[in-house]
């Protein structure tokens, strides 16, 4: 089975027969052991640290399907290196661009995808109020809010809504993690511990949806929530907005809460505070054996992992767009 590998360290990466040869690099300039990776066995890499490398190594990792993506200093998302698009459809691609330029088509799944992320932030405000945690006055102001949505008639609109309802949502952090103050959310850069987790688990989301994108025939530049742009794959940005709230944010909540990651798991600066590697190292972990986690999905009948039902979301996309089947964003159901 494929796995993610994680580079936390700067090193040289290179290919040595068909295996990937990594060599960390310390602060002295002085080689570390090499670590070699059966190609067969890397589903993608994360890099952290800065990646000595060459072209040769990209044309290899191009043809063995495996993603490179890129993170500076400061924990930013900076890019991937995608290979080659395997699982090509122009007639997905033609649709997909409709849907885009249509301003009613565009608003249908633009809504849908504002619909399951305020849903899904819900499910989870309502979990721990019934654990005791006042979370009335958040819990009423997303459902007057989400109210809004279904009459929107302009992407400006709709994202000044989604940002209301996300900033109530982020105001019952304080309430559900123990022992840490989230106040407002600041991202660049994070000024406190839960808002460095709340962007670097946001980003690692990110990524696994374009993971998840790439094996479609979507095309992940175009989006329909967020614009398009130069350089991103924004519609990672859309389904990312669904799957936050359930991947991402109650992540943030257990680990916090079961001090797995504390306060000394963070490098705090004077206007900054980022995870340090070792905080790094215990997301990561805890990121991978969530993904691979399955529950009994109830149309299917089946087990799936949450890695799967991103992949799901993209095929209810692509149905939609092809106009087989009108695409209901994910909600979490327990």
């Amino acid at each position: 089975m494929k796995k993610s590998y994680y580079l936390f360290n700067p090193g040289r990466l290179s290919r040595k027969d068909n295996t990937l040869k990594f060599v960390p690099v310390n602060e002295d300039g002085v080689d570390g052991k090499p670590k070699y990776l059966p190609v067969e066995g890397v589903k993608n890499l994360y890099c952290f640290g800065s990646l000595d490398t060459n072209s040769a190594l990209y044309n290899f990792l191009g043809k063995n399907q495996i993603g490179v993506h890129f993170f500076d200093y400061y924990e930013h998302y900076t890019g991937s290196f995608m290979p080659k698009d395997y699982l090509l459809s122009g007639k997905v691609i033609v649709n997909q661009v409709e849907h885009y330029s249509s301003q009613k088509k565009r608003m249908i799944i633009a809504r849908q995808f504002i619909e399951g992320a305020s849903f899904n932030m819900l499910k989870n405000l309502k979990y721990y109020s019934k654990r005791d945690k006042d979370l009335s006055k958040q819990i009423l102001q997303i459902e007057q809010l989400s109210k809004l949505i279904a009459d929107t008639q302009a992407i400006d609109e709709l994202m000044g809504i989604e940002g209301n309802i996300r900033s109530a949502y982020y105001s019952g952090f304080g309430t559900i993690i123990n022992d840490f103050e989230m106040n407002n959310r600041t991202k660049q850069p994070p000024n406190n511990e839960v808002n460095a987790m709340i962007s670097f688990v946001n980003m690692i989301c990110y990524t696994a949806c374009l993971d998840q994108i790439y094996h479609t025939q979507l095309n992940p530049t175009l989006s329909f929530l967020h614009e398009p742009g130069f350089r991103r794959y924004s519609l990672a940005l859309d389904l990312a907005e669904v799957f936050k709230p359930l991947l991402a944010d109650r992540l943030i909540f257990s680990l916090l809460n079961k001090k797995m990651v504390q306060k000394g798991d963070f490098d705090q600066k004077l206007n900054s505070c980022l995870l340090k590697e070792s905080g790094r190292k215990t997301v990561m972990r805890a990121w991978d054996e969530k993904l691979n986690e399955t529950i009994k999905h109830r149309t299917l009948d089946q087990s799936v992992s949450y890695k799967r039902l991103v992949r799901l979301e993209c095929y209810k996309l692509v149905k939609h767009v092809m106009g087989m089947q009108e695409y209901k964003p994910f909600k979490t159901w327990w």
